[in-house]
C-alpha cells in the first residue's frame, strides 16, 4: 500500500461543506490535474464551467433536483463533453465535420469521466471532499441554456468541490471478485457474491442512519434499472448535436 491507493480507499461523498473557499489558483491546478488523463486520440473534448453566479449556483441546484451543497460548496464546476471545439479546429483546417457520430459521443462522455476523476483524486489529496452531480441531467436543456451551451456541448454532471464538514464511513463497494474476472465473463461466480453484498449494504444503511433505511444494493438496482430513467436523454442529446448516427 503507498498514499496514493490508501487515498482512493478512503473515497466518500460528502454533502456538507465548511464556509473555506477555494482560491482561483487552487481550482485551476485541480482542473489541470484533470487535463493531464489520457484522452483518446488526443481529443481533449472537455470544458469546465465554475459557476460562480449566486444565482445560478440556486438555480442549479433546484434544477438538479433540490440539492443544497451545490449552491454551498466551495466550489461547483459543471464538467462539459465538448465537440464544439475539434468541430470548429477541423473546420479551420478545411475539413467537414462529421456530426452526430457516437464514437464521437463516447469519446467525449469517457473523456470528461477520467478529466473529472482526476481531479477529484487531486482535491482529496489537499484534504478537500467532493460529490458529483448527475442530477444536472435531470433538466439538460434547462441547464444548457443557463450557462450558454452551444450545439455539441453537454452537460455531464456537475462536481462540488469544498472541505469537509462532516465525517461520513466509506460506503462498501462490491467483492473484487464479483468485478475482476479471467479471460471471459462469469456470472456463476457473482451471483453468491453479491448476495454476501447486499446483506453488507444493508447492515451499512442500518448503522448510518439508525435503522431508518432498510435496502441491499439488489433492491436498490431494481428500483433504478427496473425502470425507464431520464428518457429525455435522447432527444436532448440529438438537439445538441449528439449521439444521431
Amino acid at each position: 500500500m503507498n498514499e496514493t491507493i490508501e487515498l482512493l480507499l478512503r473515497h466518500r461523498s460528502i454533502r456538507k461543506f465548511t464556509s473555506e473557499p477555494i482560491s482561483d489558483e487552487v481550482l485551476r491546478t485541480l482542473v489541470q490535474c484533470g487535463q493531464a488523463a489520457a484522452t483518446s486520440s488526443n481529443v481533449q473534448a472537455v470544458t469546465v464551467i465554475h459557476v460562480t453566479d449566486t444565482d445560478k449556483r440556486e438555480s442549479l441546484a433546484a434544477l438538479a433536483g433540490g440539492q443544497p451543497y451545490v449552491a454551498d460548496a466551495g466550489a461547483f464546476v459543471v464538467y462539459c463533453a465538448d465537440l464544439r471545439r475539434p468541430k470548429n479546429a477541423c473546420e479551420s483546417q478545411g475539413g467537414d465535420f462529421s456530426a452526430g457520430m457516437m464514437e464521437h459521443f463516447l469519446i467525449a462522455s469517457v473523456d470528461v469521466a477520467l478529466a473529472a476523476q482526476n481531479t477529484v483524486v487531486a482535491a482529496e489529496s489537499l484534504g478537500m471532499g467532493i460529490c458529483y452531480i448527475g442530477g444536472l441531467r435531470n433538466n439538460p436543456a434547462d441547464v444548457s441554456a443557463l450557462l450558454q451551451l452551444p450545439e455539441q456541448v453537454y452537460p455531464v454532471f456537475g462536481l462540488c468541490l469544498g472541505y469537509p464538514d462532516q465525517d461520513p464511513e466509506v460506503k462498501p463497494r462490491l467483492p473484487v471478485d464479483a468485478v475482476l474476472m479471467k479471460n471471459v465473463y462469469s456470472e456463476a461466480q457473482q451471483r453468491e457474491l453479491v448476495a454476501q453484498y447486499d446483506e453488507q449494504v444493508r447492515t451499512y444503511y442500518q448503522t448510518r442512519t439508525g435503522g431508518n433505511k432498510d435496502s441491499s444494493w439488489s433492491e436498490e438496482m431494481r428500483a433504478l434499472v427496473g425502470k425507464e430513467s431520464r428518457p429525455h436523454m435522447k432527444g436532448f442529446l440529438a438537439d445538441q448535436g449528439f449521439a444521431t448516427k
